[in-house]
């Protein structure tokens, strides 16, 4: 994650640095799903960074 961001429905917030392992690219108005913190969300790609490495 690059940034905060707050999930809708909850008082949840992903923060900065947040790391996701089991990522999958999905068509749709949300190019990734993945599972973060135990919970399963879809994220645009302008919201994560790709890590080398």
């Amino acid at each position: 994650m690059i940034t905060d961001l707050k999930l809708k429905g909850t008082s949840d917030v992903l923060k900065v640095g947040t790391k996701s392992k089991p990522i999958r690219l999905v068509d749709g108005d949300h190019e990734i799903s993945c599972k973060m913190d135990g919970i399963a969300i879809g994220l645009k790609a302008c919201f994560v960074k790709k890590l080398v490495g």
